[in-house]
């Protein structure tokens, strides 16, 4: 395996697993990818400190910390999950291209840059390869707040001598767009309601951290979030939501493993529709208050699941849950409606042994006996974890590249599994 970059003398990071054991154990979840980036780009609202905690310990944490570092302001790691900032310091507000064309959440400075400073002009982000992630929404909620924006040369150009609250209803729900809007509003004056609003859990744990610097918001949780402006925000200590993304990630490896694993310090809650397809799929789901166990079952059901906005299916547990399918007993229908290349991952499945097919934003599974190891590669952060998954069911030795994509959402992923049972270590 590897053997033709080894030809070319290009040593390559990997992971090496050896299918077939049962994933067994109890593992505490990390902070929440989804729910630190934006948490660390609101920081810049703020001239104190504001002492984070729960961070996880990934390469996208890491790419948000130096973009906050490349506009002046102080990050410190502390260890045990502890990050603190300070931006009183800030004296650029444009992030270079270098960074920011790494991953699509460096976009969330924007907002807080116009913000306090009344200015950001920040490069067109950058990340997974999904398919199509405009900012023309972000651009109309500056623009209906007040801003000027000139969008060319590949990046965006907002600028403000003033910013007044005023209503935006959001088209179509967008994440990143209710991220921006909401913490460009915060220090505006008077008031904002945004309308057709994302509602997922990290939109809801940015808005608790912003109240917590001081600011005024309503509605939280819901479509219509409501924003009374204020002229300053304060430091704040704030621990980050748990990670509903890799609490579903191993508890599908672990069916799909034939395993038995409780994932603690989780929010059970986040993941009622995950959990809603995983018992129909024949998986029994204990939930506590803060952990989710799931026990060892006989047989993966077939079942239909279709991918939409909070609090519908994640998109973002899409791929694990395919990868869970591809070993049930019978046919499968998956339905992508969030991102249009999110399949990308279905030809790195069939490699293994899974019978696939793609059909525009469907994807068709016909369950097999069984998976066989083979060389893979990850091609953006949830198929990673798709893939990790089933070379843990498959039977002998598969290899993983793509390890850059992995990395930026997994922290210490091989350490985790090794600890569950799996047989699997990183080469290079």
């Amino acid at each position: 395996m590897l053997t033709e970059n080894l030809l070319l003398g290009v040593i390559l990071s990997y992971l090496k697993i050896v299918g077939g054991s049962h994933l067994r154990g109890e593992i505490e979840v990390s902070g929440a990818k989804n729910a630190a980036l934006p948490v660390m780009a609101a920081s810049i609202l703020t001239d104190e400190d504001v002492l984070l905690r729960r961070i996880p310990d990934i390469s996208d944490v890491w790419i948000m910390a130096d973009i906050l570092r490349s506009l002046g302001a102080k990050v410190a790691f502390e260890g045990k999950g502890d990050m603190t900032i300070n931006c009183s310091d800030i004296s650029c507000v444009s992030p270079p291209y270098e960074l920011v064309g790494k991953m699509n959440a460096s976009f969330d400075v924007t907002g807080p840059l116009l913000a306090r400073f009344g200015e950001a002009k920040v490069p067109l982000p950058g990340g997974c390869n999904l398919g199509s992630r405009p900012v023309d929404m972000h651009v109309e909620a500056f623009r209906i707040l007040g801003a000027e924006v000139v969008c060319q040369h590949g990046f965006v150009h907002a600028k403000a001598k003033t910013l007044q609250g005023n209503k935006i209803r959001f088209r179509r729900i967008s994440v990143g767009a209710t991220k921006n809007a909401m913490m460009t509003a915060v220090k505006v004056d008077g008031i904002t309601v945004l309308e057709n609003a994302a509602m997922e859990p990290e939109i809801v744990d940015l808005a608790v951290f912003l109240n917590a610097m001081g600011a005024r918001i309503t509605g939280i949780g819901s479509n219509t979030i409501v924003i009374e402006g204020v002229k300053k925000l304060s430091g704040v200590s704030y621990e980050i939501i748990p990670d509903r993304i890799l609490t579903g990630t191993y508890l599908a490896a672990a069916a799909v493993t034939g395993g038995s694993v409780t994932v603690i310090r989780t929010w059970p809650d986040f993941l009622e529709s995950f959990i809603s397809a995983m018992r129909s799929a024949g998986q029994k789901i204990i939930c506590g208050k803060d952990y989710v166990k799931l026990e060892k079952t006989e047989k993966i059901l077939p079942i239909e699941i279709s991918s939409s906005p909070h609090p519908g299916f994640p998109t973002d547990l899409q791929p694990v849950i395919t990868a869970m399918l591809t070993i049930a007993e019978g046919t499968s229908v998956v339905t992508e409606n969030i991102f249009d290349r999110r399949f990308m991952y279905v030809d790195e499945l069939r490699r293994l042994g899974a019978s696939l097919s793609v059909s525009d934003r469907t994807c068709i599974i016909r369950g097999v006996p069984k998976l066989f190891g083979a060389p893979v590669k990850a091609h953006d952060i949830r198929a990673g974890g798709a893939i990790i998954a089933a070379c843990l069911a498959a039977e002998g030795e598969s290899t993983i590249t793509g390890l850059e994509f992995i990395d930026r959402g997994h922290e210490k992923i091989e350490s985790v599994l090794s600890d569950l049972g799996a047989n699997i270590r990183r080469i290079g």
